[in-house]
């Protein structure tokens, strides 16, 4: 079975990146933690590498594939996110994905360092046996959002950025009578608020 993880992630140019929290760290301090919260989730993502046969695919916004490379390694695709909102940016890299041959596609963001390797694998066994996995975080959105087939009707007519986007994603799920399964509820790090939880977690992981 051909699995896809595809990370949606940015190259860390101070000022264009986490700009939400520039006002709390700075514009140079805002870019950096981009860098180690992207970091941390190549960590995660590399361990399940380490035991289950996936590609993994990252899709990124600023910076160019060379830049890319040289930050993160050899070891992954590399492709720009494109144009569009946030649904028309999963969607066409979904459509790529399945595409190109792909039964199993899981899209992760990099704002929440609570994402391990063990909640990737288990998102990959839910998906056999459900059409649609969930992430969802803390601020009604989700970190992670895996499929069997693209189904595009899930990345239209959604509030991205708001409290509502993962209930209106569920409401579309049941309208599409998909059988759904959701997984731990994360925090993510989206604003001075919330750089608690990347505090914390790096006082557990050692970083």
């Amino acid at each position: 079975m051909t699995l896809n993880l595809i990370i949606f992630t940015r190259y860390p140019e101070p000022g264009k990146t986490k700009t939400r929290l520039i006002p709390a760290l700075g514009e140079v301090g805002a870019a950096d933690l981009q860098k180690q919260m992207t970091e941390h989730t190549i960590l995660q993502v590399q361990e399940l590498q380490n035991i289950s046969a996936i590609t993994v695919e990252v899709r990124f916004a600023g910076g160019n594939w060379q830049l890319m490379q040289n930050w993160l390694g050899v070891g992954f695709v590399y492709q720009t996110q494109g144009e569009g909102d946030l649904g028309e940016r999963m969607m066409r890299s979904l459509v790529d994905a399945f595409s190109n041959n792909a039964e199993q596609v899981i899209i992760i963001g990099t704002d929440c360092p609570g994402l391990n390797s063990q909640i990737l694998a288990s998102a990959f066994d839910q998906l056999q046996t459900s059409d649609l996995v969930l992430g969802p975080a803390i601020d009604g959105g989700y970190y992670l959002i895996g499929l069997k087939k693209p189904i595009l009707d899930l990345f239209t007519s959604i509030s991205w950025g708001t409290n509502q986007v993962l209930s209106q994603t569920v409401t579309i799920a049941q309208e599409l009578h998909l059988s759904f399964v959701n997984l731990p509820t994360l925090a993510d790090v989206d604003r001075p608020e919330d750089l608690l939880v990347w505090e914390q977690c790096t006082l557990i992981n050692g970083h």
